[in-house]
């Protein structure tokens, strides 16, 4: 089953930010809306591109109470179209899109559908970049989209019920920064603040007025795949964890923890003096994210 139909790419082709760019409403598999936005590379044509191929693409996801039009990811697609074609979209709860934020569960259909429109674009190599709860999200969505013909090669791999067809909304490379490794994880202040936010009537209050983010109520049924289960199912794809050793959230042993179950499959770069996902990411780090998502 496809990640998105045609009528999905409903295109105002309104330009945006920068020459080219286009601001358009996907919609995913369960049927809810998502707004999403393509800039086009600008320094020309990204490298890679030829008379087939429109080039590499970035596909940005964003933490939890972002949306693509929040300063810090509107600086991260600045810096990555230097280098690359660069698709922002908000999460189901987030900014102008419908539904309610799952916190990284079915949030891996929003980001199948905004790789599979970049796909529709002409973009052979799509690359996707997840900060924290996006960060989860990409590894999810590494383990569960697959390009044709790639062999299940881990052995032995834990379960996967939900696990989809493996189609044109598959990632070629997958950036993770300030990823969490593990569910339900309170062994920082802010993540206690989180979870209440998350799991109490008041606290999804004060998400949807204070942060603008719907949150769902219900609670997960099944338990999605976590990101460290998910890790070792995303090769042959290149994987690249990026985490900052000041990080309030989530301490060094979650990127520890990842790198680990790709079994050699991940890079792993611990940034020094760096805190937590886009808002912490200066221009030099994106850069270099950019550099290695653009490399065959």
């Amino acid at each position: 089953m496809s990640s998105v139909s045609e009528s999905s790419f409903r295109s105002s082709s309104v330009c945006l930010i920068t020459p080219g760019a286009r601001r358009t409403t996907l919609r995913t598999d369960d049927g809810l809306p998502i707004e999403a936005v393509y800039e086009p590379c600008t320094t020309g044509a990204a490298p890679g591109a030829d008379a087939g191929d429109a080039g590499p693409a970035i596909v940005v996801a964003h933490g939890f109470t972002g949306s693509l039009d929040r300063p810090p990811v509107r600086r991260a697609a600045a810096v990555f179209a230097q280098r690359a074609a660069v698709i922002t979209f908000s999460f189901r709860g987030h900014g102008g899109s419908g539904g309610r934020s799952t916190v990284g569960d079915r949030e891996v259909l929003d980001l199948a559908a905004a790789v599979a429109w970049a796909r529709s674009l002409g973009h052979r190599r799509v690359v996707t970049v997840g900060f924290s709860m996006g960060g989860s999200v990409v590894l999810r969505h590494g383990a569960l989209y697959t390009a044709p013909g790639t062999p299940d090669t881990a052995q032995p791999a834990p379960p996967v019920p939900e696990r989809r067809g493996r189609i044109e909304a598959h990632a070629d490379a997958v950036v993770a920064v300030s990823a969490p490794a593990r569910w339900y994880y309170r062994g920082t202040a802010p993540m206690r603040r989180l979870h209440w936010v998350v799991t109490r009537p008041t606290g999804r209050l004060v998400g949807r007025y204070a942060f603008r983010t719907r949150i769902d109520r219900r609670e997960w049924d099944p338990v999605p795949l976590s990101p460290v289960e998910a890790v070792p199912l995303i090769a042959p794809a290149p994987l690249l964890i990026v985490h900052g050793d000041q990080d309030p959230y989530f301490p060094l042993d979650h990127p520890r923890m990842l790198a680990d179950a790709a079994q050699g499959g991940a890079e792993l770069w611990l940034r020094r003096g760096m805190g937590h996902a886009e808002s912490a990411a200066d221009e030099s780090l994106l850069t270099r994210i950019a550099d290695w998502a653009v490399a065959e």
